[in-house]
């Protein structure tokens, strides 16, 4: 996983990429290696200027994270990928509002 991690890392960087989207939809089982892994690599996306959002987190999974006491603090999660592309286009729209400078108003 970390090869994947650093790999993904320097991807972001060098296709200036907004989002990243990571699906889970396949895992069974995620521990605390797995949960830390995901949380690292949305943090490490953020301070290279990228959203992330884990998608797909089965309903036993979700359940066994809860009581394993594993959470996913400070990452979006959603349902499927659909809501992920959804949720990483509003988020990088409200970026770029946020960061668009403001026309002058013209009175003075």
């Amino acid at each position: 996983l970390s090869h994947l991690r650093e790999a993904l890392i320097a991807q972001v960087g060098r296709s200036r990429c907004r989002g990243v989207i990571v699906d889970v939809t396949a895992l069974d089982v995620m521990d605390s290696f797995a949960v830390r892994t995901l949380r690292d690599i949305a943090h490490m996306a953020r301070l290279r200027g990228a959203e992330t959002v884990i998608v797909g987190i089965q309903p036993d999974v979700a359940f066994a994270m809860v009581q394993l006491g594993l959470t996913l603090k400070g990452v979006a999660t959603v349902l499927d990928l659909e809501e992920g592309l959804a949720f990483l286009n509003r988020r990088t729209e409200e970026r770029f509002v946020e960061t668009r400078p403001k026309k002058p108003s013209g009175r003075g």
